[in-house]
């Protein structure tokens, strides 16, 4: 029985497979969804550079005029991301779901997630785990499959 299911994006269409692939377990089991993203803090430069942590250039930037301030950070981005799949699962009848914004790691902040609420399953596209790199690069699937706290369910996002 599921009772609780995590699932880590980034926002990109493979995590969306994977996103989708955990609310349709949610939803069949009357599980709780749990959905991370993880972010990194970016280190300040010198003075010189008049360096702004809270300013990100990305797609929530772009075609915006000069004079518009750019305050998206990487924390304001992640929770832009979660917030979306929050929608998605509240659209698609998921009562309970936890959104988990987190400095650091990919990899450890799901686990994280799964070790702090009790997860029954961690969620995860296979998206890095082909060839010779996922031994290399240590990939964000093959860190969760080898350090979770709970079962892990691998769904295949590329072919």
């Amino acid at each position: 029985m599921l009772s609780r299911i995590v699932v880590g994006t980034d926002g990109s269409e493979t995590a969306a497979e994977a996103v989708r692939h955990a609310r349709d377990l949610a939803k069949a089991a009357g599980a709780a969804l749990d959905i991370v993203s993880a972010y990194e803090a970016r280190e300040p430069h010198d003075s010189a550079t008049a360096y702004d942590p809270t300013v990100e250039e990305g797609p929530e930037t772009e075609g915006l005029p000069a004079d518009v301030p750019r305050a998206v950070g990487p924390r304001v981005n992640v929770t832009m991301i979660l917030d979306a799949a929050a929608a998605e699962a509240a659209a698609d009848g998921i009562e309970d779901t936890t959104t988990h914004p987190r400095e650091g790691d990919p990899a450890e902040a799901i686990i994280a997630v799964a070790e702090e609420t009790g997860a029954d399953v961690i969620v995860v596209g296979n998206k890095g785990m082909t060839g010779a790199q996922r031994f290399l690069l240590g990939s964000v699937p093959d860190k969760i499959t080898h350090h979770a706290p709970c079962s892990v369910y691998v769904v295949r996002t590329t072919s």
